[in-house]
């Protein structure tokens, strides 16, 4: 009899521990892709916390972004933004601002902001494509910004949806030349969306900033790092919900699986004292790329997505000139 209730009792609290186990992981893709949850948590505070505390900040750097802030600041005020919103092929509605030149040159930009960012983070660069006559779309990625959308997409889905944002270009201007311009899961995305096989012929470069080889990747080195957990076999697991909850494979929001089937021109940039994705990543996709014309340009001490504030004249410069090599005639 006491043997019955102590099998009774193990099953019992095995039972427990797996539940657990299955609420835990559950819990893990919404703190990680889920923002009204992450708002809950108060994650995209600890995300930008952690991620201000990761970054460099020598006086160089911040004498730099204060110039740069200015600049874009005076750039906005001058020129009016154009709200754009799509439906994506999901059925989402997409968010974006635009900035048009006031005569046609062809030229134009797509610049994708990072994981918990917003357009408006990329309106630094907007000012600076600006200037050399390029139109600029700035699009919310899904589930951030003003953009809907059930998961962060991690390059996986937003890479598609940027097909219908360079559709929206196109019908704007057939003739448009394109670059995209992505930082962070934003360059990942740039990086993703380059190697799919509908990609308009338009686009002509890609300019790749501080992008991760794999997300998933980037997940398990934060639950070791953030959480002092091991990441297996609770991500394992995780990755199993996402895609039981309509999302989508974690496995495909990985640049580094499929960058060698890009064929479009690319500046891969990375920042030396980089905490936040190490700077490892930038050499494994310079590496694993095949694409002609494709240049790496390594910033000295500069951290996360802060290559432009460690020299903003020698990062743009080298941003315009490798653009102006590729820009078809």
């Amino acid at each position: 009899m006491k043997k019955k209730r102590l099998l009774l009792l193990l099953s019992a609290l095995g039972a427990g521990t797996f539940a657990l186990y299955l609420g835990a992981s559950n819990i893990l893709i919404n703190a990680l892709l889920v923002p009204s949850f992450m708002e809950k948590l108060d994650a995209f505070e600890q995300v930008t916390e952690q991620g201000l505390s990761e970054q460099v900040h020598t006086e160089d750097i911040m004498d730099h972004r204060s110039e740069l802030r200015k600049e874009t600041d005076v750039f906005l005020s001058a020129h009016p933004k154009t709200r754009l919103s799509i439906t994506s092929y999901d059925g989402y509605r997409l968010a974006a601002e635009e900035f048009q030149q006031p005569t046609e040159t062809h030229l134009y930009a797509l610049l994708l902001h990072g994981y918990t960012a917003k357009k408006e983070d990329m309106e630094l660069f907007a000012c600076k494509y600006y200037e050399k006559g390029y139109s600029v779309l700035l699009p919310d990625l899904r589930c951030q910004g003003e953009s809907e959308g059930n998961f962060i997409g991690m390059g996986a889905t937003d890479s598609k949806d940027c097909l219908s944002w360079l559709d929206e270009i196109l019908k704007q201007d057939p003739m448009a030349r394109i670059a995209v311009h992505g930082q962070s899961m934003g360059a990942a995305t740039a990086l993703l969306l380059s190697c799919r096989k509908s990609l308009p012929k338009n686009v002509f470069a890609v300019v790749s900033d501080c992008a991760y080889e794999s997300a998933e990747l980037m997940a398990e080195e934060k639950i070791r790092e953030w959480l002092h957990l091991l990441p297996h076999p609770i991500m394992d697991t995780a990755k199993l919900f996402l895609v039981l909850r309509r999302g989508y494979p974690l496995g495909i929001a990985a640049p580094i699986r499929f960058i060698k089937n890009s064929t479009v021109p690319t500046l891969f940039i990375h920042g030396t004292a980089d905490r936040f994705v190490s700077v490892s990543h930038v050499f494994d996709l310079y590496n694993a790329a095949r694409m002609p014309g494709k240049e790496l340009f390594i910033v000295e001490g500069a951290g996360h997505a802060q290559a432009q504030e460690k020299d903003p004249t020698a990062y743009f410069k080298r941003v315009f000139d490798f653009l102006n090599k590729h820009l078809p005639a």
